[in-house]
């Protein structure tokens, strides 16, 4: 629900109003008595930056342009670990079987109401793209570059914990 309101109470349909609710202005139902809150909490995201034969995959999403490329990414699913989560999206979107080296880190992403969970992971099998991207790419460790939003952070933070200060 990144960026929406509701209009209308989705619990009783009655009309959504903005008030101060601990400290902030939030969402809330009109009607006395129903109490819905749209709390508007960030949505949890795991990143990957997965190892593959030495380097590093990057994936182009269907959505994005061309020309841009990022990691791993996707929501996690009901009842699943973040762990979990990650290693079932390396395998949709890359047809890869991954595991766990280290969590990078974890990294708000205001942009778009997330919170990002990155992970290293060390990945094995010949890549089959899932219906989510459009192109993947290898890109060696000592070319790889940190971008300054969402999973770019865990990719600095990466690399400085691999090469060193580097980026």
């Amino acid at each position: 629900m990144h960026g929406e309101t509701f209009r209308f109470c989705p619990q009783c349909g009655a009309a959504m109003e903005t008030r101060p609710i601990d400290g902030q202005d939030r969402s809330a139902c009109s009607a006395d008595g129903c109490g819905f809150v749209h709390w508007n909490n960030p949505v949890p995201v795991v990143a990957a930056i997965v190892e593959h034969n030495g380097e590093i995959v990057l994936a182009n999403n269907q959505g994005w342009p061309a020309d841009k490329f990022g990691l791993i990414t996707g929501f996690l699913e009901q009842a699943e670990t973040p762990e979990a989560g990650i290693l079932r999206e390396v395998e949709e979107e890359l047809g890869l079987t991954g595991r766990i080296v280290s969590l990078v880190g974890v990294y708000p992403f205001s942009r778009m109401n997330q919170v990002i969970i990155a992970y290293h992971v060390q990945a094995t099998g010949t890549i089959r793209l899932g219906a989510e991207l459009r192109a993947s790419k290898h890109v060696a460790i000592h070319k790889l570059q940190p971008w300054d939003f969402g999973t770019g952070l865990a990719v600095r933070d990466w690399l400085r914990q691999r090469l060193g200060d580097a980026p």
